[in-house]
């Protein structure tokens, strides 16, 4: 039985105690088809050439070990650091937060074509922008892509409506319009007219979508495996507030895919995996027709796999682990 090297790219400079990359790596050194795993990071000062410049000779990886974990320091990425070739690796498993440099998933496609990548550097791209949910209006509440004033004008006096920046990320830049009112995810309102002063004579690309009354009834993140719902975790904003934002007051607890979302995954499943996308996450509403439905689409940096564990009781970290070496091991060995 054949064991493969799993290198893993990320940025530990973003993370913090509960972040799933440490339990998850910990569970895919468990598995008997892994010879070992290295990871390298965005956040050590010698690799900003690669990630930053696409400098292919410029990377830096350490092993990861039984006992890898969170620390302040993030010491667990810069002791033993070593010189590596992405190529001598059998698989990339891509953990990489906002903001990624711009080109570089272009430069990972294109310098490394034969390399198997988990999620697939293109199928990020192709996914990673909000205006990706156009390709699914049935799933969505109504949606409308806002790149002037006059888009955004047209879809406000139909409904109350949120804004979101296609590349936006953590609710950075996300606003709610209504009437007269507009509100922004990291507090503070302005007017109409201000917030239209503001934008005037500026370049910007917003997915505007129909404000759901019903977001008191929580945001729903599930996160999905090769196919298999591993759990979900439901976030409930803090009372008077439209941000399913825990550090905002919210609240979050155990939940389960219902059957809407079930359907909603059987439908987004197969067309991810066509762009190599096999690990993500969907975050759901309550529709006005009481049903929930898709509000994001996350392909980049997937995470609350402990929280999830720890709200559902099952091992969804090494279900993970499993289901990731299961994926790698079909494509590799197919």
């Amino acid at each position: 039985m054949s064991k493969y090297k799993l290198l893993v790219l990320t940025d530990h400079s973003t993370h913090f105690n509960e972040n799933s990359i440490y339990a998850l790596l910990r569970e895919m050194l468990k598995n008997n088809r892994c010879s070992q795993v290295d990871v390298a990071s965005r956040g050590n000062d010698i690799n900003r050439l690669f990630f930053e410049k696409m400098a292919i000779k410029s990377l830096y990886a350490t092993r990861v070990h039984s006992n890898f974990d969170f620390t302040e320091d993030g010491r667990f990425f810069k002791k033993d650091l070593k010189k590596i070739g992405l190529r001598s690796y059998d698989a990339v498993l891509l953990r990489l937060p906002h903001p990624v440099a711009p080109g570089f998933w272009q430069f990972l496609a294109g310098e490394y074509p034969n390399t198997l990548f988990v999620n697939s550097p293109t199928g990020i791209e192709i996914t990673g922008s909000k205006a990706y949910m156009l390709n699914f209006p049935d799933l969505c509440p109504p949606l409308q892509r806002c790149k002037n004033l006059q888009d955004i004008e047209n879809f406000r006096q139909r409904f109350p409506i949120v804004l979101k920046p296609l590349r936006s990320y953590a609710g950075l830049g996300i606003v709610k319009i209504e009437g007269d009112k507009v509100q922004k995810a990291e507090g503070g309102e302005m007017t109409w007219d201000a917030f239209a002063d503001s934008l005037r004579g500026k370049s910007f690309d917003y997915l505007g979508a129909k404000f759901l009354e019903n977001v008191h009834q929580g945001d729903k993140r599930i996160v999905i495996c090769n196919g298999k719902i591993l759990g979900a975790a439901l976030r409930k904003p803090a009372p008077g507030n439209w941000v399913c934002n825990v550090a905002r007051g919210g609240k979050s607890s155990g939940a389960e895919a219902d059957e809407d979302e079930q359907a909603i995954i059987e439908r987004l499943n197969p067309v991810l995996a066509a762009h190599g996308v096999i690990f993500y996450g969907i975050d759901t509403l309550v529709g006005d027709d009481g049903k929930r439905t898709l509000s994001e689409i996350n392909t980049l940096s997937i995470g609350g796999l402990p929280k999830i564990a720890e709200y559902s009781g099952r091992p969804v970290v090494r279900q993970a682990a499993d289901l990731l070496w299961e994926y790698i091991v079909s494509k590799l060995e197919g």
